[in-house]
């Protein structure tokens, strides 16, 4: 245990940052070898000669590289947000831009670790709420580059909320396995009841396995304020693109990252949002 608290939140920021620098790589990488491996499933069922072409980068080798050049990341380039900023956003070797998006990640990563551990402090409960908080981020942000919510994340996120709940850290066992079925079956309906009027997809199966991860980690209690929290940042969201950036209602929005923010936000404060709203019901 770390008696100093500036110690332990020093020592949290840090290793915010580097999870922050593996899941850019992960969001990057991920994908790829994900639909590498499914052409691969497609072509062996369908009888077809294996891929020619190298599979795509693993999430831990080779290390990284330039997109424009191929110049391998140096150590010392590779530094959170210090090695951006030293290098003003751009390659050592060609001089072309680095996104802007990979010190923000890790800048984010960073502040909502920080976040976890000072409102659940250093305990069974902070820990396994940094994991869920990593593994949120990179699902947001692989939803919102691919609209895909991959199983190898969401499915070991569903088992680790029931596991957990045998010691109580966040629910009981009965309402984490409430919690799972509800919320599967909850977007499962909304997905199969859209259809049947509209007749197109309102959202993906992979949502459906997200809720079920959150009614695992936090209770079938706190379903409703993660629908409700969601789909009302989503649908405000949505309108603010229709309407100042002239996004077209046909093209899908990922559901994903609102989810996946009203789960961080039930973990750390939900019990306070349910008093307030149950305060309130009965005003």
């Amino acid at each position: 245990m770390i008696a100093d608290p500036w110690l332990l939140y020093g020592l949290t920021t840090l290793v915010g940052l580097a999870v922050g620098s593996f899941l850019n790589v992960v969001v990057h990488r991920l994908p790829a070898r994900l639909e590498y491996g499914w052409r691969g499933e497609c072509r062996e069922l369908l009888g077809l000669e294996a891929e020619q072409d190298p599979p795509p980068p693993g999430l831990w080798r080779p290390g990284s590289r330039c997109p424009h050049c191929g110049h391998g990341i140096r150590a010392w380039e590779n530094i959170p947000i210090l090695s951006w900023l030293l290098l003003r956003g751009r390659c050592a070797a060609c001089g072309r831009p680095i996104g802007w998006h990979y010190p923000l990640v890790e800048a984010l990563t960073a502040l909502l670790s920080l976040l976890v551990i000072w409102r659940l402090g250093p305990t069974w409960a902070g820990a396994a709420g940094l994991g869920f908080t990593w593994a949120l981020i990179a699902l947001a942000l692989i939803d919102l580059d691919t609209q895909l919510l991959p199983d190898v994340i969401t499915l070991p996120l569903v088992w680790a909320g029931l596991l957990l709940s045998l010691k109580g850290v966040f629910t009981d066992p009965a309402s984490a396995i409430t919690g799972a079925a509800a919320g599967y079956l909850a977007l499962w309906t909304v997905y199969h009841g859209f259809r049947l009027a509209t007749g197109k997809r309102g959202m993906g199966h992979g949502d459906f396995k997200l809720l079920a991860a959150v009614g695992a980690w936090l209770g079938w209690q706190y379903l409703p304020q993660v629908i409700l929290l969601s789909a009302f940042v989503g649908a405000l969201v949505g309108l603010a693109l229709i309407l100042f950036r002239g996004h077209r209602r046909e093209i899908p929005i990922p559901f994903g990252p609102y989810l996946a923010a009203a789960a961080w936000i039930g973990l750390l404060w939900g019990p306070e949002i349910n008093r307030i709203y149950l305060l309130w019901a009965h005003m």
